[in-house]
């Protein structure tokens, strides 16, 4: 969860605004200006734009696991990386044809607005100040915290366990100014040990210093995928934020098709495909969508 990026990064732009010169050309000389001149040229949507490249140019990281990191072979992978390539095959029937732009978290807006990728597939919550700068896909995650606990030698296997559990619990998490207030949304009388690094806390839980462990929930499927039946879920998660592409402002056409292509990768014909990389990211089984009425439009 990117919740400690930096706040200028969500301040408003003034992408929208016309300058002097284009409300001139609103003004009186537009009147005498030849009826051919006057109609508005179609812009150029950036799908036309990428079939002629050849390629797909993706803003992604390669650092956070399952969503995006380097294999042991140096090449990238994971959930947002599975994504990127479905949209080549559906662009060039090769999910080859991508070209990754490797960047920080801070580089995701100004590098679509700048035209340097065509769309990022980056971990991006979606939040109403980044959708004044940015335009949204539909989302392919809800992300959230939740707890990890031991699956045998730890004194609690389930949420309702650690809350009767009340301040003789300890929860371990990173060092974060939120860590506590989110704890206690959760836990309210939890004690809270605040640890460097991912691997201390995972130390701390393994060496039974701790009671259970607080991370983003992708990311505790993710180490319950790299080591089955070590650890458990509590089977409770919170605080929400939804993890969506996006794409630059003003192009109805290229947006229209990627949600397209995400949406039936969710409910249509590439679904297999999407269950897979949900199956081996996150250690989720997809429910087959129910053939018949569309059961999102119910």
């Amino acid at each position: 969860m990117d919740q400690n990026e930096d706040k200028a990064s969500l301040e408003r732009r003034g992408l929208f605004g016309m300058g002097a010169a284009g409300a001139a050309l609103g003004g009186a000389a537009a009147l005498f200006a030849p009826r051919g001149a006057m109609a508005q040229t179609v812009t150029r949507s950036k799908l036309q734009t990428i079939k002629e490249r050849g390629r797909l140019i993706v803003g992604t990281g390669s650092t956070n696991p399952p969503w995006h990191f380097e294999g042991a072979d140096g090449k990238l992978q994971g959930m947002d990386i599975d994504l990127a390539r479905l949209l080549a095959k559906s662009l060039f029937d090769d999910p080859n044809k991508v070209e990754f732009v490797l960047q920080g978290s801070d580089a995701r807006i100004p590098s679509l607005i700048t035209d340097k990728v065509d769309i990022v597939v980056q971990w991006m919550t979606v939040t109403p100040g980044r959708a004044q700068q940015v335009e949204f896909t539909i989302p392919y995650y809800r992300e959230g915290v939740s707890l990890m606990m031991l699956a045998r030698g730890g004194k609690y296997t389930k949420f309702d366990e650690l809350k009767a559990g009340g301040a003789n619990i300890t929860i371990g998490g990173m060092q974060n100014v939120f860590l506590e207030e989110w704890v206690r949304k959760a836990l309210p009388q939890a004690k809270v040990d605040a640890f460097e690094s991912p691997d201390a806390t995972l130390q701390a839980l393994n060496a039974r210093r701790i009671d259970a462990y607080m991370a983003d929930q992708s990311a505790m499927r993710w180490l319950m995928q790299q080591a089955p039946g070590r650890f458990v879920d509590s089977g409770y998660g919170w605080m929400p934020n939804s993890y969506a592409s996006a794409v630059k402002p003003g192009d109805p056409v290229w947006l229209n098709w990627v949600n397209t292509v995400y949406k039936e990768a969710m409910m249509g014909v590439d679904f297999d495909y999407f269950a897979a990389s949900y199956k081996k990211w996150f250690g989720i089984e997809l429910p087959t969508p129910k053939v018949g009425f569309p059961t999102e439009f119910a």
